[in-house]
């Protein structure tokens, strides 16, 4: 019997004309179209597999995927010879081969996330931020993703379908910053569940525009909340996935992450 290996692939990729990671029946998927270019080059079934769903117009700088195969050819062969074969707006920065028991999705031990929202509409940075045209309070809203490190409930904030199997997740790392174009939040937690970011970077906006408060936004996190409680769900294209963090033995973490 044919020994068996298993490479990692290291994904960026833009999101904009993708209806996200999974494939579906219809329309053009991120796994799709890696499916497709590892079926071309290895000329055999594969099914990668991802360490997490992305939404249809989001962003990844390091979203990782795992293939299982027989084949000889090394990582390096992996990455240039896909990288020929998958269409400009997704590519691989990284392959190397892990061990048998690596799981792209089982074996994470953390993910970051970037959201973006520019002052105004910028040509080059249409498709990868949110237009906020209106003041926002950088301070307050620090405030806010202070609070938000540690284990809590995130019920308030995520889509409850489908439900997820519990609600609590634990956040190492959440900031605002701004630059001259825009205000930028990154946060790293344990595991997301779904639209969490995106509903979380809604509620601060409001707490920013002086419409919640910094107590009303903490007891979002302090008692169990429904969705409807918490702000808006703001749109996919600001959102990019960093990196997905793991341990050194598999490879460490991927893209843009700094813990």
């Amino acid at each position: 019997m044919t020994d068996q290996r298993v490479i990692r692939l290291d994904l960026e990729y833009d999101g904009t004309d993708f209806l996200g990671w999974q494939q579906q029946k219809t329309g053009r998927t991120v796994q799709g179209e890696l499916a497709r270019a590892l079926r071309r080059f290895l000329q055999e079934e594969t099914h990668p597999i991802g360490s997490g769903r992305t939404d249809a117009g989001t962003h990844a700088r390091g979203l990782v995927a795992h293939v299982t195969t027989t084949s000889h050819h090394d990582p390096e062969r992996f990455r240039r010879a896909l990288n020929g074969l998958l269409p400009p707006d997704v590519g691989v920065r990284r392959a190397l081969e892990v061990s048998a028991d690596f799981h792209a999705r089982f074996s994470t031990r953390g993910k970051r996330y970037r959201y973006r929202i520019a002052f105004a509409p910028l040509p080059l940075h249409r498709y990868q931020t949110w237009v906020m045209p209106r003041p926002l309070d950088l301070e307050r809203m620090q405030e806010a993703a202070g609070l938000l490190s540690g284990k809590h409930s995130f019920r308030a904030f995520c889509n409850p379908h489908p439900t997820p199997d519990h609600h609590d997740c634990t956040i190492h790392e959440a900031s605002w910053s701004i630059t001259p174009e825009e205000f930028v939040f990154e946060v790293t937690g344990d595991r997301f569940l779904r639209h969490m970011v995106r509903i979380l970077v809604g509620t601060m906006v409001e707490v920013g525009e002086a419409k919640r408060s910094i107590e009303q936004f903490s007891q979002l996190l302090t008692s169990p909340g429904e969705r409807t409680d918490a702000g808006q769900t703001v749109p996919s294209r600001g959102l990019c996935l960093l990196g997905v963090l793991y341990d050194e033995a598999d490879g460490g973490p991927s893209g843009d992450l700094r813990l």
